[in-house]
């Protein structure tokens, strides 16, 4: 990752750190501009990769839900199991809110392939399609990364050759950004879950 796209994560992440308490609608979060008198929020790019079933996911099977997205890889030493806690806390809460998909991504799809996650996704005990876990082409999982506003570097000095940040992600149906918390952090987990439940609201009320 350029430093300059560090620099950028960083500000967005301090950005909305100040303002995730607000009442009302979530921000969208990025960069945004007007073209001819309409707001383009930053977004989620176009992606193919597949499940740990060997089910091809992309923007268009994701669009009818918000979903809850990080960046892991099944051999990590340090921050992944911690995440994946936390992940499970809001799998379990909603496991019965159709709305609502978890997303994670492998940083390490050369050694996770589907055989793998799919190993790995039934020793968390998720057996069905609430819970994606996603490989596929290694150079179109990092440049997402990127768009997901988390810090990934290669690295090996770090636990795994893998230094990332532990970042968990809301977004919404159309791939904008909406609320981000830390997922080493179970009280920040915890104020997430009311991120979760403003962007369902938002949709319910629709």
């Amino acid at each position: 990752m350029k430093l300059s796209n560090l620099m950028c994560i960083l500000c967005v992440i301090g950005l909305y750190s100040c303002t995730q308490k607000e009442s009302g609608p979530l921000p969208y979060i990025g960069h945004h501009e007007v073209v001819n008198g309409d707001t383009i929020f930053h977004k989620i790019p176009s992606f193919d990769l597949i499940n740990q079933d060997s089910q091809a996911v992309n923007n268009k099977s994701l669009s009818n839900n918000i979903y809850v997205s990080d960046f892991f890889f099944t051999s990590c030493p340090s921050i992944c199991p911690k995440v994946k806690k936390q992940m499970l806390r809001i799998y379990d809460r909603y496991e019965k809110q159709d709305l609502l998909k978890l997303v994670s991504h492998t940083l390490d799809p050369k050694r996770d392939d589907v055989e793998v996650l799919h190993t790995y996704a039934k020793n968390l005990g998720v057996e069905n399609e609430k819970w994606l876990f996603l490989t596929g082409d290694k150079d179109q999982i990092y440049d997402l990364n990127d768009d997901y506003f988390v810090a990934v570097i290669e690295d090996e000095r770090a636990p795994g050759g893998i230094d990332h940040s532990g970042k968990i992600v809301l977004v919404d149906k159309n791939g904008h950004v909406r609320a981000f918390a830390e997922g080493t952090d179970p009280e920040d987990v915890t104020d997430f879950f009311q991120d979760i439940d403003r962007l369902i609201e938002e949709y319910e009320q629709k």
